[in-house]
């Protein structure tokens, strides 16, 4: 049988962590990217990339909360437009 020992005179190496990078906080999205994901989501024309994008950067309340203030805005919206015409239509 063979000795394993180093005979070459370097020393083994340690043993080594995984060398992997340290995990990166995830990151949130900017506000003006959840106003324009759930204004492209709204109107049915959000691409998949940026839907992704949201599903792995992006937090499930802040989009749910745009979500009903994008309703509710474009919901008052339609029924001021309505009565705009409503009362000129008199």
């Amino acid at each position: 049988m063979q000795d394993k020992r180093h005979t070459d005179g370097d020393a083994p190496e340690p043993h080594k962590r995984d060398e992997e990078s340290p995990e990166e906080p995830p990151r949130s999205l900017k506000p003006r990217q959840i106003i324009s994901s759930v204004f492209a989501a709204g109107l049915g024309v959000q691409s998949s990339k940026n839907r992704e994008r949201d599903f792995t950067e992006g937090n499930a309340g802040l989009f749910i909360i745009a979500g009903l203030v994008f309703t509710a805005l474009f919901i008052g919206g339609v029924y001021l437009v309505v009565q705009v015409v409503l009362k000129t239509a008199v």
